[in-house]
């Protein structure tokens, strides 16, 4: 068997992941992150006057109870399983995107009439698209992420990411096949619909800025505190900051077991959304207590059989919970007769 086209297509995912500027997952992004939270905690020491060593720092960043934690080993497991899964994902997407993407603009030249090309400067136009597509992608984010914690099928898809016990970098890919493929597919239709309208207002001569077609805002963020929010880095955005950017710790606090933190933060770089439909939590300066894991006593969790054949079962119980019964249909006689059966 020649396992050649395996290896090659894996160790180009692999390439893209880790070595492509505009990645999720990049060297340079986790890099920065790791750069970010050194500094965090050597500035804490220091304000509490104690010495920064470089191994204290290390132990700081790497905590055992992290990193040899089931679930961790269960996101490193992810991580390779989602390098394979990604491109077809991406491309089932990426139809979506140029379908929606032309079908915006069509329906724009019958309503109102044909392109004509912007007088702006490129550098404006180019500007506003790609504050535009941010804004579409940050809102298709929330969308998907609200849908997937209110609607009950949804969720049994979407708590895979939750049963994580323990947060890291890695927890990014601790989801189902079936939750990335409705999140790529709302993002495209959100991006499209905020790229056709773009296209027919600039006369299709305005692109966004981008990095490996990553809107250049996104990568900004990604190579800032994004990271952070999958770790136990608690930082903290309040007050205004806290109602327009998701920091580290609102995102952990999105990840928390305590009721009252159900249902909060859903937004990936902005708050804006969560601040605008009222699912906003902003975080305390100091850090709060937090557990996390979803049915953390259910026995197959961090395994395949848990976390890749479950969900299916769990979300067909749901699906049959809400189908109402044949016999309630039955006259009286008839569902006598099919209990006596």
């Amino acid at each position: 068997m020649d396992l050649s086209p395996g290896v090659v297509y894996f160790l180009n995912q692999a390439s893209k992941l880790l070595f492509s500027l505009g990645s999720h997952f990049s060297l340079t992004s986790l890099g920065a992150a790791l750069l970010i939270a050194a500094v965090f905690f050597a500035g804490k020491r220091i304000a509490k006057n104690r010495r920064v060593r470089i191994k204290t720092i290390v132990k700081v960043l790497f905590p055992k109870r992290l990193t040899s934690h089931p679930s961790n080993r269960a996101d490193i497991g992810y991580l390779f399983f989602n390098v394979f899964v990604f491109g077809v994902v991406f491309g089932w997407a990426v139809l979506t995107y140029q379908f929606v993407s032309n079908g915006i603009i069509a329906m724009l030249i019958g309503a109102f009439g044909p392109m004509t090309p912007s007088a702006l400067p490129s550098p404006v136009s180019n500007s506003v698209v790609t504050a535009m597509l941010f804004l579409a992608y940050e809102l298709g984010y929330w969308f998907n992420h609200w849908l997937s914690h209110k609607v009950p099928v949804l969720w049994e898809f979407h708590k895979v990411h939750h049963s994580a016990e323990v947060l890291t970098p890695l927890t990014n890919f601790r989801v189902h096949p079936v939750y990335t493929w409705i999140f790529a597919n709302i993002l495209a239709l959100s991006t499209a619909i905020a790229n056709g309208l773009a296209n027919y207002a600039f006369g299709e001569t305005a692109y966004q800025y981008a990095f490996s077609d990553t809107n250049i805002i996104l990568v900004v963020f990604i190579h800032t505190y994004v990271h952070l929010q999958h770790t136990h880095v608690w930082i903290s955005f309040t007050g205004v900051l806290g109602r327009i950017f998701v920091s580290p710790a609102h995102h952990q606090v999105h990840h928390s077991t305590s009721p009252a933190h159900f249902n909060r933060n859903f937004g990936s770089c902005l708050a804006l959304w969560d601040w605008m439909f009222g699912t906003l939590y902003v975080p305390a300066k100091q850090r709060e207590k937090l557990s996390f894991g979803a049915e953390q006593d259910r026995h197959p969790a961090h395994t395949i059989r848990g976390e890749l054949f479950a969900p299916f079962l769990r979300a067909g119980a749901r699906v049959r919970a809400m189908l109402p019964r044949r016999s309630a249909a039955l006259p009286v006689r008839d569902r006598k007769q099919a209990s006596q059966a």
